[in-house]
């Protein structure tokens, strides 16, 4: 039995994973927004360990969150789940004068990852779209060119792949992978997406509680249960070391080396 802290785990694809892990024996911690979202966490996974509540948008609300999972653990794997869509019009900025799609789909699993005592294993939320993202890492921040949405999000998408493999290439004691869940019907990929939904909360659950041995690896992008190809620039150890450098310098928290 393992214990597991999912993030964004109130609905569609975190809430999925959850229930699986749940039915398998796991302790799953849940985590909502706002304490409404946390509520429905607590009544639609039923058996949960428990919920903690933050604003992944907010820097100071994320920090608080780490404490509280760290109150509560130590944890044996941490789902990085949580995410919001290409649809926000406008860079929307957050409190600190950043945009809320990189704040809440970059930055906070960046500090979750930094500040919540090391789990065994991590699994990060990418996206097939993480292909048409700018492994360059020019201006995260979106103040020097004009806003777009997609690319905003394919962006974010590729940040957690090289989040991902970097953690893989540091921390050896972890075993760190990405992955995709594919197009799928939660609230961010509309009613009409082609791929299963199941599979996609499947493979989150088994990289978290599984014993089989092709679920403990590092360093690898999965898509239902299977290795699958990658923007090769994600590897890359300079373009790793650029982003954790930029998260460091966006949230002034730094990564551990090792």
């Amino acid at each position: 039995m393992a214990r597991i802290f999912i993030t964004g785990s109130s609905d569609g694809l975190g809430l999925l994973a959850a229930r699986l892990l749940i039915q398998d024996g796991h302790e799953v911690l849940l985590h909502g927004r706002n304490e409404a979202r946390s509520a429905v966490a607590l009544r639609d996974a039923p058996g949960a360990l428990g919920v903690v509540t933050g604003d992944l948008a907010s820097r100071a609300e994320t920090t608080r969150l780490a404490e509280a999972v760290n109150a509560l653990g130590p944890f044996d794997s941490v789902i990085h789940n949580a995410a919001v869509g290409y649809r926000e019009p406008q860079r929307a900025p957050t409190a600190e004068g950043l945009p809320a799609l990189l704040a809440i789909n970059t930055l906070a699993p960046y500090l979750l990852t930094a500040l919540i005592r090391r789990p065994a294993r991590l699994i990060y939320l990418s996206s097939g779209l993480h292909r048409g993202g700018d492994p360059s890492l020019q201006d995260l921040t979106w103040s020097q060119r004009p806003w777009n949405g997609m690319s905003a999000y394919s962006d974010s998408k590729l940040h957690m792949l090289i989040l991902a493999l970097a953690i893989a290439r540091r921390w050896k004691d972890v075993h760190s992978n990405a992955l995709e869940p594919g197009w799928v019907a939660t609230k961010m990929g509309g009613a009409g997406a082609p791929d299963n939904l199941m599979e996609g909360a499947e493979t989150q659950a088994w990289l978290a509680g599984s014993g089989e041995a092709a679920a403990l690896v590092t360093g690898q992008y999965f898509f239902h249960k299977e290795v699958h190809e990658f923007l090769p620039a994600a590897a890359q150890s300079t373009t790793q070391d650029r982003l954790v450098a930029e998260c460091a310098r966006l949230t002034g928290v730094t990564l551990a080396p090792h």
